[in-house]
């Protein structure tokens, strides 16, 4: 078994972190959806005023995944929240415990920023997902539907 580590990820980890949102993309079908570049990614992350935050995964010192995150807000808590945009890892490489030190990880720095809870979404046929999930103790949120305003959409709310 490889020894799996996290670290932080930094500006030089902008093209990696690219390939893993292409091959995510390609797993869920939806390739042709990503609109990011290199370039947007080391803006967005990097910045000091960025609210989003990378961590890279490595086993034996190879990159083999990642998990985009960012803080949010429960007025019901009191508490922030971490919510979990993107976690990949590699296919090759799961089944190694990699997504559950991911997974550790950020739970254990929501509960050192004293989050209420730890978030995210899984396509509802992503069965391997969603049964690694619920090992973990994980529970679906089956009563909130969640929406999205995107595009042309977004852009007519704004403007009007």
């Amino acid at each position: 078994m490889p020894k799996i580590t996290i670290r932080k990820a930094t500006i030089e980890d902008a093209a990696l972190i690219l390939s893993f949102v292409h091959e995510l993309a390609k797993e869920e079908k939806a390739e042709h959806e990503v609109e990011t570049s290199k370039e947007q990614l080391a803006k967005t992350l990097f910045e000091k005023d960025s609210t989003s935050h990378v961590i890279i995964c490595e086993a034996e010192g190879v990159s083999i995944g990642h998990a985009v995150y960012f803080f949010n807000y429960s007025t019901w808590q009191g508490k922030n929240g971490l919510y979990i945009e993107d976690l990949y890892i590699l296919a090759e490489y799961r089944n190694l415990g990699a997504g559950k030190q991911i997974l550790k990880h950020l739970s254990c720095l929501a509960l050192e920023k004293d989050c209420g809870r730890v978030e995210w979404s899984v396509l509802d046929w992503n069965a391997p997902a969603i049964r690694f999930y619920k090992s973990l103790g994980a529970e679906p949120q089956d009563n909130w539907i969640r929406y999205r305003l995107s595009g042309s959409s977004l852009k007519k709310v704004a403007c009007s």
